[in-house]
């Protein structure tokens, strides 16, 4: 505990934030009742003359700030319209002060820059409100930080004659980091590090940090890759000790293992996945039955079987909780040894598997199911563009499986929306790369009937697993992938926005919702506005998580759902299969709270994962735009904010600012209610989705960032 000195020169022995914090919990127990400094200081067990005095000095500042109030002269209460304190989360802006977001208070609280007490970008703090006028905003003061976000910063470093600073990437971190030369660790000035914040007086406006990875020149892909990596706390390597445990995992097939699995060696069975792929973690089978219904076998590399609770490998997984797909190379949730061969159901290998096996007549009806362990043994791999020729086309290797697969998950995909399944495709930027990863073309993935195919049997099996669970196995712990219903105030929005480009939404309730929004995105397919509408549409819509309590899938219209399918990328289906296996074998329930957090965990690791994608194709999209100065294009207004407008380049879908300061032919307002700004003069509004021409004025590589003006 620090320690201060009080008016007499004598040490005390609390400091002055513990002794305001418990100054105002002893008034908020008892808010009938007056205090002076003695009755505080005696409930505080203080003698010292100088610590009362300091008590005298805390009940005085928190009256001049209104906290609480001098009913006469020496007493103090606690402010009834004081709300005590609230847990919540700091939102911190450019200007170094912040907001709380807690699901305690309605509105967000305002943190000055003062009372944030070090807290940044992310903490999880305790906050005191401070009495509410009428008409203004809550406010109130950070007590107390109860977990940082992160103690790590991606940035510049800047070398000064006696001490060196880190200049950090993010713009939701205010303040430079101060570096010692000492703790300099090998960087060199101008060069890309991470810093690592080892000490951070309240009193003083930096922090104190040390240089713990050197990641090189700014402008070099490796080096922006890695630091998009850093940027979001996500590793680009596994240690040496994980890979030579995953290289200690037995990779060969023993002859209990084939006897203790249903055989599918012998019947058809192919996998179709994107050009690039190296991990296969799931392949399909088929055979017709003699009843003439179909055995389609959805077949899921077994990662558990070689992934054992308590390994290096599992604690490794477990923490990653999942893959990340960059634009240039995906890092990995397992060790390539696993992910890639040991676990991957490469071809014409014998593969064990975890499968959903269905019986289906000929308009796809779940007919029969089993769940369990396998053994296969793939006949072709396929790319999704060789299945789709063979779809199109009709000939083809393994046609007669491939082309009734398709078709039984036409009547799948059909009886999924007619059900109320949303219909969301958002397009995929895909960047061609030369050898130094420098961006020559930007393209977009198309999504065809052959992605389809593989959708509808993942989301079969998914569903099924969960409706096992859910269903028949009432009040076992198990892990959903649930999706809220959208906010209605959230939709309403997006519906009224929608009519500037002549679409209405037809739902009149949120039951009716998606058959609306999927007739939306029939008639908004191929124009220029379907990716604004699209982008705009899930924004609108809640965010799927995992959890152990299940309130159903609204986007896919499922009442009970998981994630079986994806073991090798995803540690949510790593838990998803171990349960179902002591399930299976009638074991006891999981440990509810356990896999809760490991849940949580899953969720957040999700959210840095696409947030990280979304920075490696913005920063390609900026690099590919850099030699692109003074050429003009048409746009569409992608966003609207107080300081400009975002414009989204409809060819290749670069997003960059015009800054308000380039309007210069009036004085132009923000008008939030509308998404749109409006001259002051001349009632010129640029509205959201209005389409434009920009001309590209700069390409900021280092900062991600595209300038346009408007042409």
């Amino acid at each position: 505990m620090s320690r201060k000195k009080g008016r007499g020169g004598k040490k005390s022995g609390v400091s002055r934030d513990t002794a305001t914090e418990q100054i105002l919990s002893i008034l908020s127990k008892s808010p009938q009742q007056g205090f002076n400094y003695k009755q505080v200081s005696k409930r505080l067990n203080i003698n010292d003359p100088s610590e009362r005095q300091m008590i005298s000095e805390i009940l005085k500042e928190l009256a001049g700030k209104g906290t609480i109030k001098e009913v006469y002269h020496g007493k103090f209460m606690i402010k009834a319209a004081a709300r005590g304190y609230i847990t919540g989360i700091v939102d911190l802006t450019r200007m170094g002060y912040g907001f709380i977001t807690s699901e305690e208070i309605e509105e967000d609280v305002f943190v000055s820059a003062k009372n944030l007490r070090t807290a940044l970008h992310g903490d999880k703090v305790k906050v005191w409100l401070y009495a509410r006028r009428k008409g203004s905003r809550p406010e109130g003061e950070v007590v107390e930080i109860i977990e940082r976000w992160r103690n790590s910063f991606v940035g510049t470093v800047e070398i000064m004659t006696n001490f060196a600073f880190l200049i950090p990437d993010n713009k939701n971190m205010p303040f430079d980091l101060f570096i010692p030369l000492s703790r300099l660790n090998g960087a060199k000035q101008g060069q890309k590090a991470v810093a690592k914040v080892i000490d951070w007086d309240p009193k003083s406006k930096n922090p104190i940090a040390e240089i713990i990875n050197v990641l090189g020149y700014p402008g070099v892909h490796e080096t922006e890759i890695h630091a998009i990596l850093a940027e979001f706390e996500l590793p680009y390597q596994f240690s040496d000790e994980v890979i030579q445990d995953a290289e200690k995992i037995p990779a060969g097939i023993t002859k209990k293992d084939v006897e203790s699995r249903r055989d599918f060696r012998m019947v058809p069975t192919l996998t179709i996945d994107p050009e690039d792929a190296k991990d296969f973690d799931d392949a399909l089978s088929l055979r017709q039955l003699e009843n003439g219904n179909w055995e389609v076998g959805v077949h899921i590399a077994d990662v558990t079987h070689y992934v054992k609770p308590g390994s290096l490998t599992e604690e490794e997984a477990q923490h990653r909780a999942t893959s990340v797909y960059l634009v240039d190379r995906v890092v990995p949730m397992l060790p390539e040894r696993l992910s890639n061969h040991t676990c991957s159901l490469n071809p014409h290998e014998d593969k064990l598997t975890y499968s959903a096996v269905f019986e289906l007549n000929d308009k796809a009806e779940v007919q029969n199911e089993w769940f369990g362990r396998t053994i296969i043994k793939s006949d072709r791999r396929f790319s999704y563009r060789e299945a789709q020729e063979i779809i199109d086309n009709g000939e083809g290797d393994m046609q007669e499986q491939i082309l009734t697969l398709h078709r039984l998950a036409q009547h799948l995909r059909k009886r999924r929306f007619a059900a109320g399944s949303f219909a969301f495709e958002k397009i995929e930027v895909q960047f061609d790369l030369d050898e130094n990863g420098k961006p020559l073309a930007i393209r977009f993935r198309e999504m065809g009937t052959a992605n389809q195919l593989i959708e509808e049997f993942m989301l079969l099996a998914n569903r099924h697993v969960a409706e096992l669970i859910g269903k028949k196995l009432k009040g076992k712990t198990f892990v959903y992938r649930i999706h809220d219903k959208p906010d209605p105030e959230k939709i309403d929005n997006f519906s009224h926005f929608i009519t500037r480009f002549g679409y209405r939404l037809d739902g009149e309730n949120i039951g009716s919702l998606p058959r609306a929004m999927n007739k939306l995105m029939n008639s908004v397919a191929g124009k220029k506005e379907q990716n604004i509408i699209e982008t705009l549409a899930l924004r609108a819509m809640a965010k799927a998580v995992y959890s152990t309590e299940n309130i159903g899938h609204y986007g896919l219209a499922f009442r009970y759902y998981t994630h079986f399918t994806s073991p090798i990328r995803r540690y949510p289906d790593m838990m998803v299969h171990r349960l179902l296996t002591d399930y299976l074998a009638h074991e006891h329930p999981g440990n509810k709270e356990k896999y809760e957090k490991m849940c949580e965990h899953s969720s957040k690791m999700e959210r840095l994962a696409a947030d990280a994608e979304r920075a490696s194709v913005k920063y390609k999209q900026v690099e590919y735009m850099s030699d692109k100065t003074g050429l003009v294009f048409d746009g569409v207004i992608s966003g609207v904010t107080e300081w400009g407008l975002y414009v989204e380049i409809i060819e290749n879908q670069c997003e960059g600012m015009v800054s308000i300061r380039e309007l210069d032919d009036d004085f132009y307002e923000y008008d939030e209610e509308n998404y749109c700004i409006r001259g002051r003069s001349t009632g010129r509004v640029y509205m959201l989705g209005d389409r434009v021409k920009v001309e590209v004025v700069r390409a900021d590589i280092q900062k991600k960032q595209l300038d346009y003006r408007l042409a």
